[in-house]
């Protein structure tokens, strides 16, 4: 086996690297924007700020019948936020001078400019947005397409009922690492460090059956539960059928992970905040109560407190002089690598 050499330490650490990741992937790439639930009815907008401190871009999603739009929240006159409050709305309306348009962004009238002919670029902006189950993916600029994000990862998944699925803002987090945000990616894409890092998840898991699957722009950790730990009830159709699956771990380039347990799902979103700070927030579905506190998904604060201390310590070694680009480790970090070669793509 050729050896392969990990990144360059920059990659973490340089603020020119930094700033090229801004356009050059996060720009690019699908990141999760709400589920289908935030828009019970027709008429209705939920304004969001897309990666605030690092895209910051000021965005609306609107639902007008059935149909779903993603919108830039900054009116075509003088620029001003159009919607502040998320809820029912007839139409879109900016508050500074009351430009109006419908809720697909379509410009509809504009005091103060009776009689005045005016140009083509009216219109709020249109934003690309996709579903996956009731999951909506927004994106700026993408580079593929919300299907080809999943890639082979959707047939492990197609199991998933996810009319079960509720939102238990109880059980959701945010937190702040000191530490790049791809470090932080790094570690979410192998399971060597489970051992060494995790007790009590080590305890849920026999990682002698861990697995990882590399799609195009996505990549699944696929973690095989102990005797008596819980697991999914799988179809007989299902390529894991028979076994005693405890978790999926599914990261979607650059920074959505979507992790599956026998209680519902754990949505980690990456948000960078500098070349040295990251933000990292979880939302909790809970589809199966009744698992909840087993297993592999038992202690989600404990394995995230683990983790941060390790990504910070690796922060620090990135800084040092002594820091490398290092071999991969066989079968362990392939994920990492995948990561690592996706980002150099994009950024050419």
């Amino acid at each position: 086996m050729s050896e392969r050499r990990g990144t360059d330490p920059a990659f973490y650490t340089s603020q020119q690297v930094y700033d090229a990741q801004k356009e050059g992937i996060f720009a690019r790439s699908w990141h999760f924007a709400a589920d289908v639930w935030r828009l019970p009815a027709s008429n209705w907008a939920v304004p969001y700020t897309l990666l605030g401190g690092y895209l910051d871009e000021p965005l609306v999603l609107t639902r007008s019948g059935e149909q779903l739009h993603a919108l830039a929240n900054v009116c075509s006159h003088r620029g001003a936020v159009v919607v502040g409050e998320e809820g029912p709305i007839k139409r879109l309306r900016c508050p500074y001078h009351g430009r109006r348009f419908s809720l697909d962004g379509t410009f509809e009238a504009a005091p103060g400019f009776e009689g005045c002919p005016l140009g083509d670029d009216n219109d709020l902006a249109k934003v690309d947005i996709d579903r996956h189950g009731p999951l909506l993916f927004v994106s700026l600029n993408p580079a593929m397409s919300l299907q080809d994000l999943f890639g082979g990862a959707a047939a492990f998944l197609d199991f998933i009922d996810w009319s079960q699925f509720r939102f238990d803002g109880d059980r959701s987090r945010h937190f702040e690492v000191p530490a790049n945000w791809a470090l932080y990616v790094d570690n979410y894409l192998e399971g060597l460090h489970i051992p060494f890092v995790h007790p009590g998840l080590a305890g849920a898991l026999d990682l002698a059956e861990y697995e990882v699957h590399c799609f195009e722009w996505s990549a699944l950790q696929v973690g095989e539960a102990k005797e008596g730990e819980p697991c999914f009830e799988l179809p007989a159709d299902h390529p894991h059928a028979g076994r005693r699956i405890a978790a999926y771990y599914l990261w979607l380039f650059p920074g959505t992970m979507l992790n599956f347990y026998p209680w519902g799902l754990s949505i980690n979103i990456v948000q960078p905040l500098s070349v040295a700070r990251t933000r990292v927030t979880y939302l909790t579905y809970v589809s199966h109560p009744e698992h909840l506190g087993d297993g592999a998904g038992a202690d989600l604060d404990q394995v995230e407190s683990e983790d941060q201390q390790v990504v910070f310590s690796a922060m620090r070694g990135m800084r040092s002089r002594f820091a490398r680009a290092v071999q991969y480790a066989p079968g362990h970090e392939d994920a990492l690598a995948h990561f690592h070669g996706l980002a150099a793509r994009l950024l050419g």
